[in-house]
């Protein structure tokens, strides 16, 4: 089997084409503050409470929305809110309560700020003001925009608030407080729609966590596959602060992009068997509707580190790499053929990362880790 193998990186599938069902697509957390801003604006201008608001999103569609909660003191204040709806997306954000507040202030134009429950941005690399609401440009553009559609920003002069009551419990389950973005949930989005399960947006986050890591002056970060696997890096090394590790799930070829671009020194990759048969396949797109994990490849590898050609066959016939890793551990051959295993995705990834480096700029050093399947006990690494 050649040691080579060519370099791919398939893309995603739309999530309707892999099932029989298309599904739902839903609305941003910024949509949904730009129609709750619309809303507030409105009621404040015209006096009276509003049922519905309809408002633009970048790409020039139109969109009316239900607003869930109208309050107004006359001349004073009003607070509009709507209800976030993500579709048929797995969002720690649906059924959020995006919530304007407006009041009228002496100065023409908006000034926009966050409240209860919408996090602060505390730490670079995030195209934020620190210290600021972590509303992200492309939502403040929307809101100004819907704002701008109910009252004349040239002469008046207005305040947002956008809160999100329970946004701290929210962005508990998020990677907020790792980019530094304490105490609330990030009002986000480009599109200003919700896709389903997010690929896009996973792929972002992967890509803006080694941007802040590089903007805190870093140069190492270690990709892991999952959470368990993250877990058991840490331990692997103490040293690093939190910011280093990044959860990767599939999208390795979008993170080494990444990390050659900020010229990072040092890329750690830490997975289990299965992940790392496909980059040791070239695969750098892991995503199981575009890749498979391959035996044949497990199969040379037992035969590379002296495993009796019955093992062999037995390799090549197993269900998973889970189960090739076990037959290698029940013939006392896990850690060389997992050092072999290692040693082939590191050159992968060096090559992919020199592909993208080309002349001008220098590749990181690469360094794979094999974890078991507890993701906490390391069985080999490459180079060793």
């Amino acid at each position: 089997m050649s040691q080579d193998p060519e370099l791919r990186e398939p893309d995603l599938p739309r999530t309707a084409k892999v099932r029989q069902k298309a599904l739902r697509t839903g609305w941003t957390t910024g949509t949904c503050a730009s129609a709750a801003a619309k809303a507030a604006a409105t009621a404040l201008d015209v006096g009276e409470m509003q049922d519905t608001v309809e408002v633009g999103l970048p790409g020039g569609q139109r969109v009316r929305f239900e607003v869930d909660e109208c309050t107004l003191i006359p001349g004073q204040e009003a607070e509009a809110v709507v209800v976030k709806d993500a579709g048929d997306d797995p969002d720690v954000t649906h059924g959020a309560r995006l919530t304007a507040t407006v009041r009228w202030r002496g100065e023409p134009g908006i000034e926009l700020d966050g409240g209860v429950g919408v996090g602060v941005v505390t730490k670079p690399g995030l195209g934020l003001e620190l210290g600021g609401p972590a509303i992200n440009p492309v939502p403040r553009a929307m809101i100004t925009q819907a704002v701008g559609e109910a009252i004349d920003l040239s002469k008046n002069g207005i305040t947002v608030i956008i809160s999100v009551p329970d946004g701290e419990r929210m962005a508990r389950k998020t990677t907020n407080a790792r980019l530094g973005i304490i105490g609330g949930i990030s009002i986000l989005g480009t599109t200003g729609i919700v896709r389903p399960f997010s690929t896009a947006s996973w792929r972002a986050s992967v890509e803006q966590a080694i941007s802040v890591l590089a903007a805190q002056g870093e140069d190492t970060v270690v990709l892991c596959t999952g959470g368990r696997t993250e877990k058991g890096a840490m331990k692997l090394f103490p040293h690093l602060p939190e910011v280093c590790f990044v959860e990767v799930g599939d999208f390795t070829g979008a993170a080494l992009r990444r990390a050659v671009q900020h010229q990072l020194g040092h890329v750690v990759f830490a997975g289990m068997a299965g992940k790392l048969t496909k980059l040791a396949a070239g695969v750098l797109m892991t995503h199981y509707t575009r890749s498979k994990v391959d035996l044949a490849l497990l199969e040379d590898i037992t035969r590379a580190v002296g495993g009796p050609p019955d093992l062999a066959e037995q390799i090549g016939n197993a269900n998973t790499a889970r189960h090739a890793a076990e037959l290698w551990d029940q013939a006392g051959l896990l850690p060389e053929a997992g050092r072999e295993l290692c040693a082939r995705a590191a050159r992968v990834l060096s090559r992919f990362s020199a592909e993208i480096a080309g002349q001008e700029n220098q590749p990181p050093q690469i360094h794979v880790i094999m974890v078991d399947f507890t993701g906490q006990r390391k069985i080999a690494e490459a180079p060793a």
